[in-house]
């Protein structure tokens, strides 16, 4: 048995988390004594692009390829906590205009979670992947106070996820889409430089926090105008929008003036995203997680910091409010998603 893994002790009954992702399926076990059986990634392709029939046979794959690394038998899991890329309802139905991730027609209304349950046989939990991984966040920095506080959480990824947790819990809203938060609109006012256009996002709304704060921001709205400043720049010189602004991120960990504009926008951006959710929620914790934070630890740090002094907060707030970095991004979704699970779990359960 793989070191990154232990089996359950006697009796013990367990959740299983699966985070799905555009590429790949990550799975994670929890037991009763709150304890994660997988250290690390355990992955398996996702096949979400070939539709929806192949893809929820790869998840009942990486459900039973994590019982099998962990020693689990199949009697002891309880529940099954399943989390995705947005929008989707509540109760895990993709968005009838699709998603990023989920490109086949068929996808567009898709009850993903009622065909994972119904394909293994057991409860299935379902949350977007922000709300994961902000309840994950939770937990690991509250402990065992999480079920008393509160935390907003940011995830910088190819849009920008998000979710709020208050007493512990996800909160998922009427139709489930509680926690978007790159699209609430933020003020542009002294974000831009100067002839900057508006900038517009893939929802149709311009001057939410997802046109500055996400890869797609970078490709659509912040690079063009940058590169536009600095025409001599290396990135100018690439083959596609696209490939450039994947290459931002190392640029910035290198210092390049460029990048740091962009990160700049980014970090203020998540910054003012945080003050409306301070005048809102007043939470006990701010969280910052995505790949832009998941580069070396003094880059990660540098944009937390400006993320905070971006953050207006009143002298009360201030006292008592923390700012962190998502810990664990790579495993945050699948554990997130079994914390749900457990939760969700009836009470003589647990």
């Amino acid at each position: 048995m793989s070191e990154s893994v232990r089996a359950v002790e006697g009796d013990r009954w367990v959740v299983v988390g699966l985070d799905n992702g555009g590429n790949a399926n990550n799975a994670t076990v929890l037991d009763s004594a709150g304890d994660f059986l997988v250290e690390g990634l355990l992955e398996s392709p996702s096949r979400v692009k070939e539709g929806p029939t192949i893809a929820v046979e790869s998840l009942a794959e990486a459900f039973e390829n994590v019982l099998a690394a962990t020693g689990v038998p199949r009697a002891a899991v309880r529940a099954v906590g399943l989390d995705t890329p947005g929008p989707a309802s509540a109760d895990g139905v993709i968005s009838a205009k699709g998603s990023t991730n989920f490109v086949d027609p068929a996808w567009r209304g898709f009850d993903v979670r009622g065909a994972l349950e119904e394909r293994l046989g057991l409860p299935v939990v379902y949350n977007n992947d922000g709300n994961a991984a902000a309840l994950y966040a939770h937990h690991v920095h509250f402990g065992l106070l999480g079920s008393s506080r509160s935390s907003v959480s940011a995830i910088v990824g190819t849009g920008l996820g998000g979710g709020v947790i208050e007493a512990g819990r996800i909160v998922s809203g009427a139709a489930g889409m509680a926690g978007e938060l790159g699209h609430v609109h933020i003020p542009m006012e002294g974000l831009l430089d100067g002839d900057q256009p508006l900038p517009s996002c893939n929802c149709g709304f311009f001057g939410d926090a997802e046109s500055v704060a996400s890869l797609t921001g970078i490709e659509r709205n912040l690079l063009p105008h940058w590169l536009a400043r600095y025409p001599d720049h290396p990135l100018a010189a690439e083959g596609s929008l696209a490939t450039a602004a994947k290459l931002v991120r190392g640029l910035g960990e290198a210092g390049d003036p460029l990048a740091i504009k962009i990160f700049e926008q980014q970090a203020t951006a998540i910054g003012r995203l945080f003050t409306i959710a301070a005048n809102f929620t007043d939470p006990d914790a701010y969280f910052v997680g995505g790949g832009v934070v998941q580069a070396s630890a003094a880059f990660g740090q540098w944009f937390l910091d400006v993320v905070r002094q971006h953050t207006h907060l009143r002298a009360e707030q201030q006292k008592v409010a923390a700012f962190a970095l998502v810990p664990d991004l790579d495993m945050a979704g699948a554990r997130g998603a079994a914390l749900a699970a457990r939760q969700a779990l009836p009470r003589s359960t647990t």
